[in-house]
């Protein structure tokens, strides 16, 4: 559902999505840029964060379980780059082997010819 909502005090229209979700059985507006389905699946993504640490853990404050799930998808945001800068790393040496691989074989034929 995308709500464009005007400002009765300007006049201008806010063209960010409005979209009603449930977190740990709180209901929330989120307002955003993105679409309504991107925005369903991150809330989803942050709730099931929030149920795991209620499931391992007895914290009863809504507000410790909030940073604990924080802490745990910022591990996951952390390793996740880590693992793209190896990646990228390790695609940018084979890239630079092929290359001087193929200047290898050009300077061959050309060489030969």
């Amino acid at each position: 559902m995308m709500e464009a909502t005007t400002d009765t005090a300007t006049g201008t229209k806010d063209a960010r999505n409005v979209v009603q979700v449930q977190i740990l059985g709180q209901q929330l507006t989120i307002r955003g840029e993105a679409d309504q389905d991107y925005i369903l699946s991150v809330a989803q993504y942050v709730d099931r964060k929030m149920r795991e640490v209620t499931e391992k853990l007895p914290v009863y404050s809504m507000s410790k379980v909030a940073i604990l799930a924080s802490l745990h998808i910022a591990d996951e945001l952390f390793k996740e780059r880590a693992n793209q800068s190896r990646v990228g790393t390790d695609v940018n040496g084979r890239a630079a082997a092929l290359a001087r691989l193929l200047d290898e074989v050009l300077a061959e034929v050309s060489g030969t010819v």
